[in-house]
């Protein structure tokens, strides 16, 4: 019975952290948050700003372009991209602890805004690049 029951914990864990993987996250943001916007959007010296806080702060878990690194999600991904600006806003203040991602929550607001910023100013992940011969990769 023992084995049993530390088998089942087990697959309800990975269960929780493929949901997690998926973006589960986003469910946690209350509606208010979500709602927020940058006040520094599109605004360049607020994105160069941004690069510097990333590279100090976050480039160690998901790579110096943004784009991932070992099991670390990209932050070019399409699940980025659509998500509001509350919403990072919210993932960088809280984290989620599941998921090994710290609370940022000790930087001030106007810095995590200017991380955001400067994540919107990438582009999407790259998409598969084709064969010599014109094929498409799996």
């Amino acid at each position: 019975m023992k084995l049993r029951l530390g088998t089942i914990l087990l697959l309800l864990a990975g269960a929780a952290l493929l949901l997690a993987a998926d973006g589960a996250w986003l469910r946690k943001v209350p509606d208010a948050d979500r709602k927020r916007t940058n006040p520094m959007a599109g605004n360049i010296e607020a994105a160069n700003a941004g690069k510097l806080l990333f590279a100090d702060n976050c480039a160690k878990c998901h790579g110096e372009d943004a784009g991932g690194k070992h099991n670390r999600p990209s932050l070019r991904s399409a699940r980025i991209e659509h998500a509001t600006d509350g919403e990072l806003a919210w993932i960088l203040k809280n984290g989620s602890a599941w998921k090994g991602m710290p609370s940022w929550s000790s930087l001030p607001e106007p810095e995590r805004w200017q991380i955001i910023t400067y994540l919107r100013s990438l582009p999407p992940d790259a998409q598969p690049i084709a064969h010599s011969r014109g094929e498409k990769q799996p």
